[in-house]
């Protein structure tokens, strides 16, 4: 298997995984708690805040764990101008494994609960839900590339599951910040299920919000400083050797 090969499979299986952790977590808090919303919330965002963390640490040495493509797209755009980051076919192709990998993943919870797959009636593309994308993502984008830009890209795990885990809180959307999550959660009439007519309007908030998440990080951190990882913005969130 070539290395691209191998990086692409990890953000498919990574990708899938996620939303296999969001998608089964909301199913079981809808059957555990069932009228109950809040808690069925809380559920919904531990089990997403472990599942994340440990997904990064196992699959963050082979692709860099990003499982979102905006944050591709960001490691492409900030990496251009020094020849770090991805390329710019290799950010399709990782966009691709992620949202197909999404879509794998809610389907195998579907299947592990017995829930037949169909597509989600839950509307969300409200004003304030798309403002909390933007936010969400922004603050998503400009924290992974915060840490990898001052050398602290080992903490990237603790500190994404940490975010996601307060941003589903925080936001009127619960914070998908993510485009693979969003298309994969559309095949899930579920707690965790966004409509088809509202995923686009998400999408195009998620890539809004990274771009202002790009420009607090060249506001902020203008240049790599300290420890940077060891070649390429690529390696985000864990530092690796994608080579090896």
């Amino acid at each position: 298997m070539t290395d691209l090969a191998r990086r692409l499979f990890a953000e498919f299986t990574g990708t899938a995984l996620l939303v296999a952790v969001v998608v089964g977590s909301g199913i079981a808090a809808e059957q555990l708690s069932p009228g109950d919303v809040g808690l069925q919330l809380l559920e919904n965002s531990l089990a997403t805040v472990f599942g994340l963390a440990t997904l990064i640490l196992l699959f963050g040495p082979v692709s860099g764990a990003h499982f979102n493509p905006v944050v591709s797209l960001a490691d492409w755009f900030l990496g251009r101008r020094d020849g770090t980051g991805l390329t710019l076919p290799e950010t399709g192709a990782y966009a691709f494994a992620q949202c197909t990998g999404g879509i794998a993943g809610a389907v195998v919870a579907n299947l592990m609960f017995d829930v037949e797959t169909a597509l989600s009636a839950k509307d969300r593309a409200t004003g304030p839900h798309l403002l909390a994308e933007v936010v969400a993502t922004a603050s998503l984008v400009a924290l992974i590339f915060a840490l990898v830009r001052t050398g602290r890209a080992t903490l990237a795990a603790p500190a994404v599951g940490a975010y996601i885990g307060a941003a589903y809180w925080f936001t009127s959307s619960t914070s998908f910040a993510n485009p693979a999550v969003t298309v994969g959660r559309i095949f899930s009439d579920t707690f965790a299920g966004i409509a088809p007519g509202s995923a686009p309007p998400f999408i195009l908030a998620q890539v809004a919000g990274a771009a202002v998440g790009v420009l607090l990080v060249l506001v902020l951190y203008p240049e790599p400083s300290g420890e940077a990882a060891p070649t390429s913005t690529s390696r985000v969130p864990g530092e690796l050797d994608r080579d090896a």
